[in-house]
């Protein structure tokens, strides 16, 4: 089992085990800009618009954001897990968007009507959908005609270093998410519906100096949040060995990509 397989409503009941994973972003990052603020700064929102960003966990990147993005918009946040709703709910209700809601949704089976939305924002969680061809149909059609979706994701080479750890508990030598929907299913797939992409990649890296971040998210999913004593023993090894080697610190590429497609008039 793997992040992208995992029981979503065990591992997103509330942002801890979330939270244990974009640690090494928020801490780590190097670039010229940061993750959010460089996410906003792409998006060709403006005032007045209808937003939807469905799997919206926390709301993190409203609150982080906030300042690069229009004054007013009409935003809809939804999230499968009842815990994440309410900490969006409580995290951006204050920030004055115009109008706000949030609600306890399924990607799968979205409850809006067609043509309700300019831009649709689905950040890093298509693949935990089991039928992706029938979500972006269905993001498809909540938008009107001239909106945008924007998705973002992981490519196969997203911190390669950390997750060649991972192979001490049998996983494989990279994100296991991008196996399920990184660059080039976002890219096929988006064509396929869309009849355009245009895609984006975040240019930044990651310069660790904590072991102990790279313990934290690698047990906070499967199967390294399952693993033994041994498992778990073997892992610090294995880090230790990395940081050793990389005289202190751990350093790999980040591979974070948006790409927007836009539905014909």
């Amino acid at each position: 089992m793997s992040i992208a397989a995992h029981d979503n409503r065990k591992q997103y009941g509330n942002s801890d085990k979330l939270a244990a994973r974009a640690r090494l972003v928020t801490k780590y990052t190097i670039s010229d800009v940061s993750w959010f603020p460089w996410i906003a700064s792409q998006l060709p929102l403006k005032n007045g618009d209808h937003v939807l960003d469905i799997g919206c966990g926390p709301g993190w990147f409203w609150s982080s954001a906030r300042d690069k993005l229009p004054k007013t918009l009409d935003l809809t946040l939804c999230d499968l897990s009842e815990g994440m709703v309410k900490e969006a709910q409580a995290r951006c209700e204050p920030l004055n968007f115009g109008a706000f809601k949030c609600q306890q949704a399924d990607a799968s089976a979205l409850p809006f009507e067609d043509q309700s939305f300019d831009a649709i924002i689905a950040m890093h969680m298509l693949y935990h959908v089991p039928d992706l061809e029938k979500a972006i149909a269905d993001m498809h059609r909540l938008l009107k005609p001239g909106g945008f979706l924007a998705v973002t994701t992981n490519g196969i080479g997203d911190s390669a270093k950390i997750y060649q750890l991972a192979t001490v508990f049998g996983s494989p030598p990279h994100n296991p998410v991008a196996s399920v929907f990184g660059f080039d299913h976002a890219n096929r797939m988006l064509s396929a519906q869309f009849g355009n992409v245009r895609m984006s990649q975040h240019p930044a890296r990651l310069h660790i100096t904590d072991p102990e971040d790279v313990f934290m998210m690698l047990t906070s999913f499967p199967p390294g949040d399952e693993a033994d004593e041994n498992q778990l023993a073997n892992l610090r090894d294995a880090i230790a060995k990395e940081f050793v080697a990389g005289k202190g610190a751990l350093e790999t590429e980040k591979q974070f990509g948006l790409f927007l497609s836009v539905k014909n008039q």
